[in-house]
């Protein structure tokens, strides 16, 4: 059956034995990410793989009387998205109760969405704005102040989560906390108070994020019913982005089994909607050995199918090894002899063929870890075929990428510098921020690299802001960090965020690149990714997301195609009424941006010209002015 009217194609004549494709997508640019047959026209699908790739001719005879026919109408189709650093199952199980800023472009219209969320928010239920904005994306250029949230939501708890910083409360929220003059600041974390020593509602990470999400912890939860839906409705925001495949990194207040079991329980009934490849976080400081040695004994990474499947351990291993990423904070200094406990914890997972990923910001850590690293490789234990990265390495150094390097490691980077790069380049300066994180000599030393978000947060979950950094180096408030030669092209990011995340999961051979016999996980989009101008790709989102050849997410000229899912439940949810990301249009080049664009030209060119005249490859003349001649 065709779903909208095509030319090119009819059902070919049956023939026995023969077995029709589910799916086929025509008249598409497709970019197939595959260096041996790197474009198409029309690819067809069934039982969840390509069968075919090419142009009608090549699909035709796959077009049975019940195949479904998709006219992409010569838009841009790429395969699946794939975040490998991704908090997706802690982000599911809250994402309903969330109000979210990702995307919103001022300050006051932030707090007209939160006045309005106060009065539909029952009494006992708290609003919660987490993660994925950042002040430098509003107008105003500034965060809300508690007197504002107490003057938008009088009577309902409010907390809101700034970067790995910060968080203001209300009022409410501060008493629905507990706090008091008497709370005495917890290890890492400040409350801060008035001069009475009453606290005002702003809670600090000095430099540990702890206090801000131990905080965040003590608002109330969904029940199990409802922790499916909010789960399945994330599912379908990231399928909105053309993000088929995501890597769980784990995280802080994620304890295995239960807080996995609402993503099992999907899985099963087979109402995933994306690939999870997920981590497992030791949660209890001075525990972390025994959980890991428990699983161990009952799960082995790879366990699962090509929905949901374990991955390996972290992001941390052991809670004293892991610094604090709060840039607008002096960097932290590590306990001494933490490696004790940690080489024990990485013995004993390299010992018993289990991958891991850590968490760390800075070289220092870096080069600590790896000492342990090459100690236990004197022993064999590196590289032995185990998948490991270092996650985030904003700044790690040339000769920890040589390390790792040499051990076998990989690194996994993401767009923290999008919403963060303001506070890291006022701390550090502009030249050190330049380089940070160093992507383009990881890529020089050939190691995998691989790209996520880090949401939900801290950066927005949205693939395309962080395609967006990774493309033009500038964060979602403009401010550019990086020079254009430590850039990386559109098709190397690409691959970043598709093929690169599969090789973390050892699933690259079946995913990331469309060629037959690999999964039929692509997406097409609303603008050509490779033609729009590069300030717009943040705004591009998917008209059609297939996820195994199934139809996951649909709009525009697809609209019902996809599966349902049930409605936003609580009915009160802030995603009932603003949905998530809060899409602009692309604004195009003009007025002042093309203003800034010009000088930014004019700067580099004049930069690029004192280089060559350092170099003496231009003649200098000095400038003569007869009117100042003595």
């Amino acid at each position: 059956m065709t779903t909208m009217p095509v030319a090119g194609i009819i059902p070919a004549p049956s023939r026995e034995g023969r077995q029709s494709a589910d799916l086929v997508v025509r008249n598409a640019k497709i970019f197939t990410g595959d260096p041996r047959n790197p474009a198409a026209t029309a690819v067809a699908v069934r039982a969840g793989l390509i069968t075919a790739l090419g142009d009608d001719h090549d699909v035709a005879a796959h077009v049975g009387a019940d195949t479904k026919v998709v006219d992409a109408l010569g838009r841009r189709l790429v395969p699946g998205l794939n975040d490998s650093h991704l908090h997706v199952i802690r982000g599911g199980l809250n994402y309903v109760l969330e109000l979210r800023w990702d995307g919103v472009r001022s300050l006051r219209q932030a707090l007209a969405m939160l006045r309005e969320q106060a009065a539909r928010t029952p009494k006992g239920q708290w609003i919660r704005v987490v993660g994925g904005w950042t002040a430098e994306q509003f107008a105003e250029k500034r965060m809300p102040t508690a007197a504002e949230l107490n003057a938008a939501a009088p009577d309902t708890p409010v907390f809101v989560l700034h970067l790995y910083q910060s968080a203001v409360l209300n009022r409410a929220a501060v008493h629905a906390a507990g706090f008091t003059r008497d709370t005495p600041d917890p290890k890492g974390g400040q409350i801060v108070r008035d001069r009475d020593g009453e606290p005002t509602g702003i809670l600090l990470a000095a430099p540990s994020a702890l206090i801000l999400y131990s905080t965040l912890a003590g608002a109330p939860t969904l029940d199990d019913a409802d922790k499916k839906i909010s789960t399945r409705h994330f599912l379908r925001e990231l399928n909105r982005f053309g993000l088929t495949s995501a890597v769980d990194a784990a995280g802080g207040f994620q304890n295995f089994p239960d807080n996995y079991r609402t993503v099992i329980e999907l899985a099963r009934a087979g109402e995933l909607t994306l690939r999870i490849a997920y981590h497992l976080f030791p949660q209890t400081p001075g525990q972390e050995l025994a959980d890991l040695k428990r699983w161990i004994e009952t799960v082995r990474p790879g366990d699962g199918d090509a929905w949901l499947r374990l991955n390996g351990a972290g992001e941390n291993l052991t809670w004293a090894a892991a610094d604090f990423e709060n840039f607008s904070e002096p960097r932290p200094e590590l306990a001494p002899g933490y490696e004790t406990e940690f080489e024990q914890a990485v013995r004993l997972l390299m010992e018993n063929g289990w991958g891991f990923r850590l968490h760390a910001t800075y070289d220092e850590t870096i080069r600590r870890d790896l000492a342990v690293f090459e100690k236990l490789a004197a022993e064999g234990l590196f590289p032995a075929g185990n998948r490991w990265l270092f996650d985030h390495a904003e700044t790690v150094s040339p000769a920890s990428l040589d390390r790792i390097a040499a051990l076998g490691g990989a690194i996994g980077v993401q767009n923290r510098m999008s919403f963060q790069g303001r506070a890291f380049a006022d701390r550090y300066g502009a030249a050190v921020a330049a380089r940070t994180p160093p992507i383009s000599q990881m890529l020089e030393r050939g190691l995998a690299v691989a790209a996520g978000s880090d949401a939900t947060r801290v950066s927005s979950y949205n693939p395309w802001v962080a395609l967006h950094w990774l493309v033009t180096g500038r964060t979602v408030g403009g401010l550019r960090l990086y020079p254009a030669e430590r850039l990386i092209s559109r098709e190397k990011a690409l691959e970043l965020y598709t093929h690169a995340g599969a090789r973390i999961t050892g699933e690259q051979d079946v995913k990331g690149v469309l060629r037959e016999g690999c999964f039929a996980d692509f997406t097409v989009l609303t603008h050509d990714y490779f033609t729009v101008h590069a300030d717009d790709i943040a705004h591009i989102e998917s008209v059609l997301t297939v996820v195994g050849g199934r139809i996951v997410y649909a709009e525009a000229e697809y609209a019902g195609m996809d599966e349902l899912v049930p409605p936003v439940s609580p009915a009160w949810s802030p995603v009932a009424r603003f949905g998530g990301y809060q899409a602009t249009p692309a604004p195009g080049v003009a007025g002042a941006r093309q203003a800034d664009r010009l000088g930014e030209a004019a700067a580099d060119a004049e930069q690029h010209h004192r280089w060559r005249i350092a170099r003496g490859h231009v003649f200098e003349p000095q400038s003569f002015d007869p009117c100042f001649a003595p």
